[in-house]
């Protein structure tokens, strides 16, 4: 039969089957032919309420097909909140959890068959879903996201079988749309293993040494953070139990880890006494403990060691680029006094004002001096030149190039860092050059995997691109690796919804950021915007009392720092103010 003799037509394909039905049939073959045969009858009669029909259904997949969009989705969000109820009425290990992928496409129609590209794309989506969940394609996104009181999180490009073209996929919440994450809320468990960092107690005996206990414990972090296969909770979310008495399997529930490592740092003149133990927080069972005795100069190698123990336990797969990168770091000489300054910088330089800004430059340029090939130091010190760029803390013109400059420098002496990354494609974004930004940092994070900081910034480059729905589903993964988040976090959830004109959502973030942080201007400013949009004048106007928090503002000169891509953008935000 030529294929222009074909019948074709457009149409909305639901595709289903179940997560984990080889384990369920080998462990009790009648039970599952039962559960499926009374769940497949409930989902048909549910796609039939729907307007829609079941085409196929061999073994435990389901192909179905609807006229409207809108119905296919509505259908597959009362399914799952359907089998939900059913499952729970089972054993944990005999429930039978269904995926969904819906996606719109052309399709052969053969009798009552339909074949072709649409229906392949449905199967890859579907096997994108977690197990009670629901995925959709780009197509089905722009039908429904103004039309169903549903939240949705981009999953980027997805690559389909004998499809030259990667798909977009969003997974869909079943929950309205306005919803915002809350910082304190219990996070789910992750499917690899997943681990936080305790601030490791300073056990100097003197208080000005916390800095490097503290600096230790980052390390160990960020050592982790790289192994791709561990899901590393950020140093920002585990600090807040710095100094209080914790309970393991408590932090584990509230941070959604199943291992908690925590230690101790002793410095005494060149020696050093660090111990580790980790911890299963789901038993609270010690699970291995270790005592290091080194001289100060083998610092780098001891922190190494413990990171490279704790991978071991886990039985974590370390890939061959992650192990390269370890190795070099092993291999880095290392100069105390170079390290010790770095420390007390990235001490100052968290503060984020302006005179700390000044102590983390004089400390990242004296551990340069002492240490030249110390990259990270290099790395540092441009973040405090484009700080001070940014907020305005220099009259030199030469800041943003100076930032500019030594990413560079600490690229061409180490390319496997994250940092230097992350902050060139911030460089990029105030210099206009947006998909160079967005390059940048899609190669930090890919260094390293858990690094919230980096996906946020992703997601603000991403909005400032005028990319939001991009953006949203960054950021919400930036929130679950660091889930006691900043400030800067809602923002940029907020601007997402803002951007794409959810202004609800929008306003339920910035109202979350400024409870957060009172003097975090931005999202003061959006705010009064979201509320002109949705023509809440009053509460707009007093939104907009943030002004007397700097006497100094002016809106045109606000407008031209605005790095967005889009013109249109800037001027939809510039007009609601």
């Amino acid at each position: 039969m030529p294929e222009e003799s074909f019948k074709r037509k457009l149409t909305t394909m639901l595709s289903a089957d179940v997560k984990g039905y080889s384990r369920l049939m080998a462990q009790d073959e009648t039970a599952t032919v039962q559960t499926l045969t009374a769940y497949r009858e409930l989902i048909s009669t549910l796609i039939q309420k729907h307007r829609g029909r079941v085409v196929d259904s061999p073994g435990d997949n389901l192909l179905a097909e609807f006229v409207s969009v809108v119905d296919a989705v509505e259908s597959a969000v009362e399914i799952q909140k359907e089998l939900k109820a059913k499952n729970a009425e089972l054993p944990e290990n005999r429930r039978m959890e269904f995926r969904i992928g819906i996606n719109l496409g052309d399709v052969i129609e053969e009798g009552d068959r339909i074949y072709g590209d649409g229906v392949n794309i449905a199967a890859r989506i579907e096997g994108l879903a977690e197990a009670g969940g629901i995925c959709i394609s780009g197509t089905v996104y722009d039908q429904v996201k103004n039309k169903l009181d549903l939240g949705y999180e981009y999953m980027g490009e997805q690559s389909v079988k004998n499809l030259t073209e990667p798909v977009r996929v969003y997974w869909v919440e079943m929950k309205a749309k306005s919803s915002v994450p809350l910082m304190g809320r219990e996070f789910k468990m992750f499917d690899k293993p997943s681990i936080a960092v305790l601030p490791f107690v300073n056990m100097s005996g003197d208080p000005e040494q916390e800095y490097f206990s503290d600096g230790i414990t980052e390390d160990i972090i960020t050592g982790l953070s790289k192994v791709s296969g561990l899901f590393v909770i950020a140093r920002n979310s585990t600090f807040t139990y710095k100094g209080k008495s914790v309970n393991v399997q408590k932090v584990g529930r509230e941070l959604g880890v199943r291992y908690v490592l925590e230690g101790s740092v002793r410095k005494v003149g060149n020696r050093v006494r660090i111990t580790a133990q980790l911890v299963d927080a789901t038993t609270g069972g010690h699970l291995w403990a270790e005592r290091y005795d080194r001289d100060l100069e083998d610092i780098f190698v001891l922190q190494d060691e413990v990171t490279q123990q704790v991978v071991s336990l886990l039985a974590v797969k370390v890939t061959e680029d992650e192990a390269i990168i370890q190795s070099c770091k092993c291999k880095q000489p290392c100069n105390i006094e170079a390290y010790d300054a770095y420390l007390r910088g990235l001490q100052y330089l968290s503060r984020f004002t302006k005179e700390a800004n000044t102590q983390a430059q004089e400390m990242f340029e004296k551990s340069i001096d002492l240490a030249s090939h110390f990259v990270l130091a290099h790395s540092r010190l441009g973040e405090t030149h484009l700080n001070e760029w940014i907020f305005g803390w220099t009259q030199n013109p030469q800041s943003l190039e100076k930032a500019f400059e030594l990413a560079k420098m600490t690229i061409a002496l180490d390319d496997s860092l994250s940092e230097p990354y992350n902050l060139l494609g911030h460089v990029h974004l105030w210099k206009g050059q947006h998909e160079r930004a967005i390059a940048e940092l899609q190669k930090a994070t890919s260094l390293d995997p858990n690094n919230a900081d980096g996906f946020a910034g992703l997601g603000s480059i991403l909005n400032w691109a005028g990319r939001p729905e991009e953006a949203l589903g960054v950021v919400k993964k930036a929130m679950h690796l660091n889930p006691t988040y900043p400030v800067y976090y809602l923002w940029s959830l907020g601007h997402a919804y803002f951007l794409m004109e959810r202004y609800e959502a929008a306003v339920e973030a910035f109202k979350k950021a400024v409870n957060l942080n009172p003097n975090f201007q931005p999202a003061h400013f959006f705010l009064a915007a979201c509320y002109s949009s949705l023509d809440r004048q009053t509460d707009a106007a007093a939104a907009a009392e943030v002004i007397k928090i700097n006497p100094k503002f002016n809106l045109e000169h606000y407008a031209k720092t605005l790095p967005y891509k889009n013109k249109a953008d800037k001027e939809r935000y510039i007009a609601a103010l």
